[in-house]
This record gives C-alpha cells, sequence and structure tokens, in this order.
C-alpha cells in the first residue's frame, strides 16, 4: 500500500501511514491511502526517474573524460570526438533533467 501526505505530497510505503509525516511533521491523519492505479504510477514512475538520475551523473562523468580528452590534445580526430562528447553529454543531462522536470509537475514522484 501506499499513502500519500495531503500537506506536502511525501508517499509512505506500508500497511498503514506513518504515525506523523517524516518530511513535514504533519499527524497521521493527513494522509490518503493511494488507489491501484496511483500506487502502480508511482512504482513505474520511481523506476524511470532512478534511471534518469543514473543517467546525469553519467553524462556528468562524460563531460569530465570528455575534458581530460580535449586538453590532452593528442591529435585533431581525438579532440573533435572529445568535443562531441562534451556537447552530448550536456544535452542528454538537460534533456534528463527536463524529463524529470515534466514527471514531477504531472505526479509522476513519488
Amino acid at each position: 500500500m501506499k499513502w500519500r501526505c495531503t500537506v506536502c505530497g511525501y508517499v509512505h510505503d506500508g500497511d498503514r501511514p506513518p504515525e506523523k509525516c517524516p518530511k513535514c511533521g504533519a499527524p497521521q491523519d493527513k494522509f490518503e491511502q493511494l488507489d491501484d492505479e496511483a500506487a502502480g504510477k508511482i512504482e513505474r514512475s520511481r523506476f524511470t526517474n532512478d534511471l534518469l538520475a543514473r543517467l546525469i551523473v553519467l553524462t556528468r562523468e562524460m563531460a569530465e573524460i570528455a575534458e581530460k580528452g580535449i586538453k590532452d590534445e593528442l591529435d585533431p580526430p581525438c579532440v573533435g570526438v572529445f568535443r562531441q562528447a562534451a556537447r552530448a553529454a550536456v544535452e542528454v543531462g538537460q534533456a534528463a533533467r527536463a524529463e524529470i522536470a515534466v514527471h514531477v509537475g504531472r505526479g509522476k514522484w513519488g
């Protein structure tokens, strides 16, 4: 079962809501039980949002590697590959952040 705090939106997993909200401190009676459809949406969203967050971390690593390769300047073709990687890292990272923002706005979070 999933329970949502109606004050702050915190989602709790369990047979009953917590005594008080761990995020905002609201009492137990401020939690509402989510129906199966809403709970399923949260589970799917958690999975996808975790993947997007991991992708953001990987794009940061890719950008760092690309910067080292650009500074190394072995030869123009190598530098070109590293520059391309740096651009791709920025684009993919920003796209992943934007997608998470859309999910938050649509309640696909939990």
